[in-house]
């Protein structure tokens, strides 16, 4: 969008939290090693040097599923974005990197709040029947495109602090219930170095899960997905961001290392 002090549309609300979710994306791809790291370029973001794939199929399929959020996002329609991380050989799910987003209300800045990501998603959404213009209000305190930047910032920086690595590839898509999946799969053991996530020792592939609200238009060709959960998990609470239009609470949970089998 435009330059750094430009105050934030809902427009330009929506580009911003899209963009976020393709960079953390690739973020978290590079540093999970579901693709070799010379499969990823570097540019300049949010005042950091980040990694995007250079994969075209990759990126054809991020496009596609980035037009869609955006729709959604328009919309006020989504809860979360998670991305899986699971075992090819086991099938287990061994991180969920989860991104709740959450719509800020008018005048007094309060969140209307989605569901708990451990609670079900059929009984606990809140029932809103706002027009599109009424979901995020009227009135609200302006933010600058800098401002949010600097809030991303502090999370890709959390990303990239949470672990190094290396891997390589091969993908396929299915979409999900309100929970909608693309799957890549590695081709090769990954060694890690890590701050506070466990060593990946075996190939890994990774889902894309997007829970939306029971009313939102849903593209057929997308697939019904389980929420993937971890059992016996640990949960660490990455920093959040705010556009005034919409917020993003971030986390990971993970498979603890002593919960692998040897």
């Amino acid at each position: 969008m435009g330059g750094n002090d430009t105050v934030i549309t809902l427009k330009g609300s929506v580009e911003i939290v899209s963009e976020f979710f393709f960079t953390a994306i690739n973020s978290i791809l590079y540093q999970r090693g579901i693709y070799q790291p010379e499969t990823f370029k570097r540019e300049a973001k949010y005042g950091l040097t980040v990694l995007t794939t250079t994969d075209e199929g990759l990126l054809s399929y991020l496009g596609q599923v980035m037009t869609q959020m955006e729709s959604w996002l328009t919309d006020g329609d989504v809860q979360r974005l998670v991305v899986v991380v699971s075992g090819i050989d086991t099938g287990e799910t061994l991180e969920r990197w989860q991104f709740n987003v959450s719509i800020e209300d008018d005048d007094c800045g309060a969140q209307i709040s989605l569901n708990d990501e451990n609670q079900k998603t059929s009984s606990n959404i809140p029932k809103q029947n706002y027009s599109n213009g009424d979901k995020f209000g009227k009135k609200r305190q302006s933010k600058t495109v800098k401002e949010v930047h600097d809030e991303i910032q502090a999370i890709i920086r959390q990303i990239t602090a949470s672990v190094s690595a290396s891997g390589a590839h091969s993908f396929h898509l299915v979409r999900k219930k309100g929970r909608y999946s693309s799957n890549f799969s590695s081709s090769s053991l990954v060694a890690v170095q890590v701050t506070f996530l466990p060593l990946l020792n075996e190939p890994c592939s990774f889902d894309l899960l997007i829970y939306t609200n029971k009313n939102a238009v849903v593209p057929q060709k997308w697939l019904d997905s389980d929420p993937r959960y971890i059992m016996n998990s640990q949960e660490v609470k990455l920093r959040s961001f705010t556009t005034s239009f919409h917020q993003v609470d971030s986390m990971v949970t993970y498979k603890e290392a002593n919960e692998w089998e040897l």
